[in-house]
């Protein structure tokens, strides 16, 4: 068990971005088509996250065209290039599962005020 724990050690990321649920954040995927390469933004709410070490994954939502899209993210993942945090969101939940029955204002998570 104690290999598997060293081997884990070198695939985790050193910089992790610090964001929680509720922010919404803007994410960097790396995207192959046949032997091409590119950069996909995928800019939502932080849903949930789960998990711990290299297994840490994030779930994050937005509505695109009136569907509501999930999609589950590995923190460690070496196609997840970049999280920049664009607000951060006052939530009192660790899973805002609730957020995929509301439409429209009530489906929008509160901006945390930072004091200076």
């Amino acid at each position: 068990m104690d290999a598997l724990k060293l081997i884990a050690a070198d695939s985790v990321k050193k910089e992790v971005p610090s964001f929680e649920v509720g922010d919404t954040v803007r994410v960097s995927v790396n995207i192959r088509e046949g032997d091409r390469e590119r950069i996909q933004m995928f800019e939502g709410t932080v849903i949930a996250k789960k998990s711990s070490g290299v297994a840490e994954t994030f779930t994050v939502r937005r509505v695109a065209y009136g569907v509501g899209v999930e999609r589950v993210f590995p923190l460690h993942c070496p196609n997840v290039k970049d999280v920049k945090v664009i607000r951060r969101g006052k939530v009192r939940r660790a899973k805002l599962y609730y957020l995929r029955d509301r439409v429209g204002k009530a489906a929008k998570v509160k901006e945390k005020i930072v004091k200076a």
